[in-house]
């Protein structure tokens, strides 16, 4: 069963106590759209030794948008098919078995919808890295392959009415007019949002913030 976790301090303490060894650990940061991933990773990396730490983002291996429009999946843009899961599955392995040199990585740029490729470096002195994303829990297209690269996997839970309030806005700052953004987030999103719950059971710790 999950261990539960309360506040953003009790979840520093753990990565603390995590990277105190002498062995690189992945940290693996799950939630539902908009359940504060990002601020969850932010607060950890601003209060953990910069020079030992990195964050890569799980939404640097989304499909180009050329892709997606080849493909025909570009009106469900942030579903689990629409990301090279093979990719992000292979530079986890790469983090965990080539510690003496750097690892760059691709970064996604929500204002142009795109990804800048190894726009991210993990130096070789890092003893602690966090990926954050909505899949790295699930049992099909490829994900299935991330957990066992992972030293834990973390569950944001939160209030949905808060997150979809949270995930709306998030959408209009970054150009979706109103109602675009509330339909995206409660359409597309939502339904990414469902697959995810069906994952909770498998993580290693719920935070409740």
């Amino acid at each position: 069963m999950p261990e539960l976790l309360t506040s953003l301090d009790q979840a520093l303490a753990r990565a603390k106590k995590l990277a105190s060894g002498k062995k690189r650990v992945l940290i693996g940061v799950i939630g539902k759209p908009g359940a504060g991933k990002s601020t969850l990773t932010s607060y950890l990396i601003n209060n953990l030794e910069q020079d030992f730490t990195a964050v890569v983002p799980m939404d640097g291996f989304h499909l180009s948008n050329k892709q997606l429009q080849r493909l025909n999946l570009s009106a469900i843009k942030g579903a689990f098919n629409t990301f090279d899961s093979d990719g992000f599955v292979n530079l986890l392995r790469r983090i965990n078995l080539n510690i003496e040199k750097d690892i760059y990585y691709p970064i996604f740029h929500r204002e142009i919808e795109e990804s800048y490729a190894a726009d991210g470096v993990i130096l070789k002195n890092t003893r602690l890295v966090i990926t954050e994303g909505n899949y790295l829990l699930l049992e099909k297209g490829g994900w299935e392959s991330v957990k066992k690269e992972l030293s834990e996997v973390w569950y944001i839970k939160v209030n949905d009415e808060l997150r979809l309030e949270r995930l709306t806005k998030r959408h209009e700052m970054f150009g979706k007019d109103p109602q675009s953004a509330h339909k995206w987030a409660h359409g597309s999103d939502e339904i990414n949002a469902e697959l995810v719950q069906t994952t909770v059971a498998s993580a290693d710790v719920i935070i409740e913030i």
